[in-house]
C-alpha cells in the first residue's frame, strides 16, 4: 500500500516562496516515478514537475526556472521547492508516486498566492 501525504501549502505573497512535502509511510525504492501535480478551480490536473528513480527530472514549461522538485529516499520524502511564486500558481497541489503500473495519489496541499 502506498499511502502519500503532503504538507507545507499555505497563503504566500506573489513573489515569495513555498517548499512543499510528500512522505510515503514506506520505501521509496519500490516507486519508480515522483510528481507534483496542480488543479485549479474549473481547471484539469496537470502536471508541475516529476523526477524518476534515475534522477531524471521534466517540468512545467510554466515552471521552469522557478520551481525544484528533488527526493530523499532516505526519509521517504520528495519535496517541491517553489520560488517567485504567481497568482496563477494557486491550486490544490498534489503529489502522485507511481509503483508498477499503479500511479497513487496524495489528497492535496492548498496553494494560495495573493497579488
Amino acid at each position: 500500500q502506498v499511502q502519500l501525504v503532503e504538507s507545507g501549502g499555505g497563503l504566500v505573497q506573489a513573489g515569495g516562496s513555498l517548499r512543499l512535502s510528500c512522505t510515503h509511510s514506506g520505501s521509496f525504492y519500490s516507486l519508480t516515478y515522483l510528481g507534483w501535480y496542480r488543479q485549479a478551480p474549473g481547471k484539469e490536473r496537470d502536471l508541475v514537475a516529476g523526477i524518476h528513480n534515475s534522477g531524471r527530472t521534466n517540468y512545467a514549461d510554466s515552471v521552469k526556472g522557478r520551481f525544484t522538485i528533488s527526493r530523499d529516499n532516505a526519509k521517504n520524502t520528495v519535496y517541491l521547492q517553489m520560488n517567485s511564486l504567481k497568482p496563477e500558481d494557486a491550486a490544490v497541489y498534489y503529489c502522485a508516486a507511481d509503483r508498477g503500473d499503479n500511479r497513487y495519489w496524495g489528497q492535496g496541499t492548498q496553494v494560495t498566492v495573493s497579488s
